[in-house]
Parts: C-alpha cells; structure tokens; sequence
C-alpha cells in the first residue's frame, strides 16, 4: 500500500496525475471517501495526465460520464447503486474489460460487480491535521 499526504485540491490533483502513469487500458480504479473528500480532484488528475481537456464533474444523475482523451477515460459515480443486485450492472462490463480506464467514486456501492485486481483509492479527511489535509492510500487488490 502506497500512502500519500495532500493539503490541497492541487496536490490531490497532482498525486492523482503521477499514480496514472502506471494506468493501463482496462484498469480500474475504486474510489472511496466521504462527501467532499477529494474524489473528484482525484479523478481530474487522471483526466489531467490523459490530455482531457473536457469539464471533468461528478456524473451522479447519468452514472457515468465518458471522456475522451489519449486513453479514454469512463468515470462512473455510483453514490445511487446501493444494494445493487450484480445481475442488473452487466452494462458496466462493456466499460470494466474495455480499452480506457474506469474510475469509480462510492465503489463501495458496486464491490459486489468490481472484477478482480483494481486499484483501491481511499482519501481520508483529518480535521485536527488542517481543513484541507487528505490522506490518499493505494492499493493493488488482488481479490
């Protein structure tokens, strides 16, 4: 596990950026953290590194926003799939095991349909460290 300290959106930004040099197509990266913790400045910094240059937002009415850049990019928020019945998210295979990557904020919701072997991103508020501190961990799963 990799841990890495932020105490700005900018710095969540540029961690974001460098961890998506070791991005492939196909993968797949869970993002985990409470409301307003830094998981869509996360997913602007990959969006960053694959040249999009498109209004990166969190798609939480339409599920997922597709983007398009030197891999595209499929970012999916899934706040609004709890208790999601695995047999009702086969559309989400076309993205998992596609060419571009798929970033996923609330993957908690959607653990159940995740493939084996995506990156687990947990940003971590710490109020008594500054209002703005994260903690950004990483993890290769392997499950």
């Amino acid at each position: 596990m990799k841990v890495f300290e932020s105490c700005s959106e900018a710095e969540t930004r540029s961690i974001a950026k460098k961890f998506a040099e070791a991005l492939e197509p196909g993968s797949i990266i869970a993002l985990r953290g409470d409301l307003g913790a830094g998981k869509t400045a996360f997913t602007k910094g990959i969006a960053d590194y694959f040249c999009i240059d498109s209004d990166v937002s969190s798609p939480t009415f339409t599920i997922v926003n597709e983007y398009n850049g030197s891999l595209d990019l499929y970012h999916f928020d899934a706040y609004r799939l709890e208790n999601v019945d695995p047999e009702s998210c086969d559309w989400m295979d076309d993205y998992f095991f596609g060419d571009g990557v798929c970033i996923i904020e609330w993957a908690q919701n959607i653990e159940a349909v995740l493939p084996k072997g995506y990156f687990d991103v947990r940003i971590e508020k710490n109020p008594s460290k500054g209002e703005d501190y994260r903690e950004i961990l990483i993890e290769k799963t392997e499950r």
